[in-house]
């Protein structure tokens, strides 16, 4: 069973998360020009976990039904987010197989400039899956060297056992930043309103890392976003497998929490054949059964904001008349698409 909460008036140890009262959501957009403070927004690039949905070689009852129109659902590219504080400049948090896609899909990540231009300016993986970094070499075209902000361990996964980091030298390159849990909040220069506080979360690593069922803190991570200005907080986190004390804490004072909805049920690709892996084997906390996501998204503040992304191709909650997503429309629980906009 999920404990009780930690109270939101405690003060937390040195390099985790900052406290703060809860906050009011607001949905809409802003209209504020470009370059004037304005509060942080969020545009969800991609919602799917790997291989997207419907995914190129599945015939499950969902990708198939996407295909044919036989079930209400939105078909959905590798999961990525944008982020800004000022709706000019942008942070992309993980480089999904889709980027050009998503990049022609989201037309104010161009903002047209110059002959060559861009709106992103800075990359943040959250880890060094394939599916949230093989977009990188989509982008070899820079002018200037890819700002880069991970960790040591996703540098060094990035640079042996899948070496896109060998491959761009040949081209742009990157500009790496080292992010450290437990070190306290970063600034990224283009989010100059936002603090960026990275928390190591419990996943496992990709299959090409030393580390592969083995992690240690730095193969993922979780991002506290707090808005300067306002105080306005999200914590994000596409790849969790486990909610930990620190992990709990930075829900619980999030206005919005965007955290792993990847599988519906731990033995759910087990149950349909498409593998003979667990959710939890591979780093996902699923959202039903003891001690799952929605039991944990339950004991969070009725103000926060609960959505789900990374979301697989055989998880239930695609089928928007299924009798899982309306267990998560009783709940309150939102599931992420491709285009969505959050702005706190």
């Amino acid at each position: 069973m999920a404990p009780a909460l930690p109270d939101h008036g405690a003060a937390w140890n040195a390099g985790a998360v900052p406290t703060a009262g809860d906050k009011d959501i607001e949905s809409s957009d802003h209209d504020a020009r470009a370059g004037e403070p304005r509060p942080m927004r969020v545009r969800v690039l991609g919602s799917a976990a790997g291989g997207g949905f419907p995914q190129w070689n599945c015939n499950c009852r969902l990708c198939e039904g996407v295909r044919t129109g036989s079930i209400r659902a939105r078909a959905r590219t590798q999961s990525s987010i944008a982020v800004t504080s000022d709706g000019c400049d942008w942070i992309l948090f993980n480089a999904s197989p889709d980027i050009l896609q998503q990049l022609k899909a989201n037309p104010e990540l161009q903002p047209a400039r110059a002959l060559r231009d861009t709106g992103i300016r800075a990359i943040v993986l959250m880890d060094a899956q394939i599916d949230h970094t093989t977009g990188l070499l989509m982008l070899r075209e820079s002018a200037d060297a890819l700002p880069l902000w991970c960790t040591a361990q996703v540098h060094e996964d990035l640079s042996t056992g899948n070496p896109l980091l060998g491959v761009l030298a040949h081209y742009a390159g990157v500009d790496w930043h080292e992010l450290r849990p437990g070190a306290g909040a970063v600034a990224i220069p283009g989010a100059d309103g936002i603090d960026f506080t990275p928390l190591a979360l419990t996943s496992n690593a990709p299959p090409y890392s030393p580390r592969r069922d083995a992690p240690v803190p730095g193969d993922t991570l979780g991002m506290l976003m707090v808005e300067r200005a306002g105080g306005r907080r999200l914590f994000y986190a596409p790849g969790l497998g486990a909610p930990e004390p620190h992990v709990i804490e930075a829900m619980a004072t999030s206005d919005v929490v965007l955290v792993d909805g990847t599988m519906w049920s731990d033995e759910e690709m087990i149950a349909c054949g498409a593998s003979a892996k667990t959710a939890r084997s591979m780093g996902h906390l699923p959202q039903s059964g003891d001690g799952g996501m929605l039991e944990w998204l339950g004991t969070l503040p009725p103000t926060t904001r609960r959505v789900l992304i990374h979301i697989n191709n055989t998880n239930p909650i695609l089928d928007e008349d299924g009798p899982e997503r309306t267990r998560l429309n009783e709940l309150g629980i939102e599931v992420a698409y491709d285009g969505m906009d959050i702005a706190l």
